[in-house]
């Protein structure tokens, strides 16, 4: 009896992303109804450089960099506010090593959008949010998952090049380049802004994704350079310990993030009106991306990882339950992978994308 068979297999592309467009006009709107006066308000601040002088005054850059330092510094402003930071902090956390990992797969390398993600990632720090996942991240990895099923479907011949072209293998140096990245270039940054919060500390992390791109070139350079051995492709989840080692960081800062956030809530409500209305802003647009996140589970493998993602996100908080789903769908498409290999039956709800 055959399964259901998950969404990439039975629609096309056009229609696919459909919903992603619809979440992003629904993000809009919310944003929009969640938002007061304070918001022009931090604005109005930063162009008569009442708000900090000596980076408003700054011709051109100064006013919109102003507002967003103000904006995440009273986003930090309370107990309660810093308590849900840290739960937003390490689910993008989660999703940059997301991120980074599927930036890393050979399969990847021909979409610009995801093999190199520090662009999409500054748009979306610095200007778009849920937005910019909802219209550019999510369609890329859809459009290329769609590429590599159809090339698949292709006899030209040349399997030996599809495969190098469909291979979910990336090189053994990411094993150490991706955490070490996201745990110097993102956590320790977020880490001195929410216990350290100034103007300085939140502007050094509004440039997380160049930090992490560079640790990560490096990292990489450097384990290449004193590794005796030659340079191999591995495929992670067909290794455990290197399937959590890569996701153990996020995962452990989210639960702490879950449990900062719990006990914050037995603690007296010290938000005032700039920082309830900032957070719930964030709290809404971060909702939307975690929505699109399970979307996008939904359409490549089924059913199963999303929920699973939002039963673990309930006890773990949304980061570690992305990263539980995660692997959990690494694992399903690399155990249908070697099913696949002894039998040739249609793809269905938990069948292998990217070998």
């Amino acid at each position: 009896m055959s399964r259901w068979k998950a969404p990439i297999h039975r629609f096309s592309y056009r229609s696919l992303i459909i919903p992603p467009i619809l979440l992003a006009a629904a993000t809009i709107v919310a944003l929009f109804l969640h938002s007061d006066v304070n918001a022009a308000l931090l604005w109005s601040q930063c162009h008569s450089h009442s708000r900090i002088p000596g980076i408003s005054r700054v011709p051109v850059l100064g006013t919109p960099i102003c507002y967003i330092i103000s904006f995440f510094r009273a986003a930090l402003h309370s107990l309660r506010s810093s308590a849900v930071m840290a739960v937003v902090l390490a689910f993008l956390g989660s999703l940059l090593t997301v991120s980074t990992v599927e930036a890393a797969r050979i399969c990847n390398a021909p979409n610009v959008l995801i093999a190199y993600p520090t662009g999409p990632w500054l748009v979306f720090d610095l200007v778009g949010g849920a937005v910019v996942w909802e219209l550019v991240i999510i369609p890329a990895f859809l459009h290329r998952t769609k590429s590599i099923l159809n090339s698949r479907k292709r006899t030209d011949g040349n399997g030996d090049v599809q495969h190098i072209f469909t291979s979910r293998h990336l090189p053994d140096s990411e094993l150490v380049a991706i955490p070490i990245s996201v745990a110097l270039g993102f956590f320790l940054p977020s880490i001195l802004m929410l216990f350290y919060t100034t103007p300085a500390t939140i502007g050094v992390w509004l440039f997380f994704p160049i930090y992490v791109t560079i640790i990560r070139q490096i990292t990489r350079k450097v384990v290449t350079t004193i590794k005796r051995a030659s340079p191999e492709n591995i495929h992670l989840a067909s290794n455990r310990r290197s399937l959590l080692f890569v996701y153990l960081l996020p995962m452990i800062c989210s639960v702490l993030a879950h449990i900062f956030f719990i006990w914050s809530l037995t603690q007296h409500d010290d938000r005032k009106e700039m920082t309830r209305s900032i957070i719930v802003f964030i709290e809404v647009d971060t909702q939307f991306i975690f929505w699109t996140v399970l979307y996008w589970m939904l359409v490549e493998v089924g059913w199963r990882v999303p929920l699973t993602t939002v039963v673990l996100s309930l006890f773990t908080g949304p980061g570690a339950g992305t990263c539980v789903g995660w692997m959990y769908r690494e694992k399903l498409i690399h155990h249908d992978n070697e099913q696949g290999e002894n039998t040739a039956q249609p793809a269905d709800e938990e069948s292998p994308l990217l070998q």
